[in-house]
């Protein structure tokens, strides 16, 4: 069987930059992703503008080159694409890690990858280190309420041209919730904004906020806060509001923005231990986990924090890892 230095579960922005790391300490690594290159990236509404600048997306050394301030999406794809192709990095796609475990072949102590790819087929793949770096955007919080899983609910925003006339109800109160409102407003929306607390949070940026927060003092956005959404009807939803009252209020499409989280089931199934806040248990200055050889990247670390990552931090995850990996693990020719 062949039995690899290092497997990285994860082929965005963190697991790109621990491959480029492996591939210069010349560790013969595999980079497995269920989906797409930067599959969270690719799943972005298409219109997506990034917050930050373009040279601190940058990972490799490769320079991202824009004639805006601020990147959009298409360009971030374009740019990863350039890197994977410039790094010429070993990627495989369409390939689900189902479980990571722990288990001895010859004597040696290896972790052991059960996956499947996109026709069904299992398989096994073995590796001396492991690195989790599959970010959180595909696991939604949901809210456990009845109609959740009806057909107009979705818990990701895409184009406003498809709500165009529409009652559009948002559920969250953050960056990603004010964004939609705004953009569906603009195209056309009915749009109510729901949030649990008792104003917008203080984490949406400061460009944003004196637009969002006048859309819905003049009223062309309704805002329910200190609110929750109680029940999801096919024409409906049910608010409980601040005051106590259940208020039915019109929905064609309703939009749960209320987070991600990372795959707590594939880390703990994995071995390891998660702290306050669901935080995995690593070394900060290795980002090993308490399972010795396992290490976590980017969005991961943070657990439900995952405002705490982003990738202008965890792009440096790789050489920390890679470096940590190296020190611990002797040369092609010791083995």
């Amino acid at each position: 069987m062949t039995v690899r230095d290092l497997i990285i579960v994860g082929a965005g922005p963190a697991g790109l930059a621990v491959a480029i790391a492996a591939a210069q300490a010349g560790l013969d690594y595999q980079v497995i992703e269920k989906g797409l290159l930067v599959n969270s990236i690719y799943h972005f509404p298409p219109q997506m503008t990034f917050f930050t600048t373009p040279d601190l997306l940058e990972i490799g050394g490769l320079p991202f080159v824009t004639p805006y301030e601020k990147p959009t999406r298409h360009e971030a794809l374009n740019y990863y694409r350039r890197v994977v192709d410039a790094y010429r990095l070993a990627i495989e796609f369409g390939e689900l890690v189902l479980t990571v475990s722990l288990t001895h072949e010859d004597g040696e102590r290896l972790f052991a990858l059960e996956t499947r790819d996109t026709r069904g087929e299992q398989r096994t793949q073995y590796a001396r280190h492991v690195v989790l770096a599959t970010g959180y955007y595909d696991h939604p919080n949901r809210l456990g309420i009845p109609g959740e899983e009806l057909p107009h609910v979705a818990h990701y925003y895409g184009d406003p041209h498809a709500h165009y006339q529409q009652h559009v109800v948002i559920v969250g109160g953050k960056n990603s919730a004010a964004i939609a409102a705004l953009e569906l407003f603009r195209g056309g929306a009915h749009v109510t904004l729901v949030h649990r607390q008792a104003a917008l949070s203080d984490r949406i940026k400061y460009w944003i906020r004196p637009d969002i927060e006048n859309r819905i003092k003049e009223g062309a956005i309704a805002a329910y806060f200190g609110s929750s959404v109680a029940e999801i009807q096919p024409t409906f939803v049910v608010v409980e509001t601040a005051d106590g009252d259940r208020k039915e209020i019109a929905a064609d499409t309703v939009l749960l923005l209320t987070g991600y989280h990372p795959d707590f089931d594939l880390l703990r199934g994995a071995g390891v231990e998660l702290g306050p806040r669901s935080a995995p248990a690593f070394n900060p200055e290795t980002l090993e986990t308490n399972v010795p050889g396992l290490f976590v990247a980017g969005g991961m670390v943070g657990g439900l924090d995952t405002g705490a990552i982003f990738i202008e931090n965890g792009r440096f995850h790789g050489e920390k890892i890679v470096r940590a990996i190296s020190a611990l693990s002797p040369g092609p020719e010791g083995r």
